[in-house]
């Protein structure tokens, strides 16, 4: 199919699919000199970035790589699960009244 021929709806669907979501988060190192691998300055505190679909907005400042780990990729929070019923037994063993 020729690009020019695709419709706008398609075109739309793509190029959204490609498009940061709002709500991502990114780190930048706060230190001296260029940006470099995250794990090269350990110690370095972080600033935290949320994209909000136009622009990256800062969110909080962190001590460290790690807490800049935490951060991004918080650990997942248990679920407390219902306890089902206990089950009647059937007929000839059930307890006699």
């Amino acid at each position: 199919m020729n690009p020019e021929d695709e419709p706008l709806d398609q075109w739309a669907a793509r190029r959204e699919g490609r498009l940061r979501k709002p709500g991502e988060l990114k780190t930048v190192t706060l230190g001296p000199g260029p940006q470099r691998a995250a794990h090269l300055d350990p110690a370095a505190p972080r600033l935290i970035l949320e994209w909000d679909g136009f622009q990256w907005v800062p969110v909080v400042v962190v001590d460290d790589y790690a807490a800049a780990c935490r951060v991004l990729n918080p650990a997942p929070q248990p679920q407390q699960q219902e306890q089902p019923a206990p089950k009647k037994q059937p007929g000839r063993h059930r307890k006699p009244r």
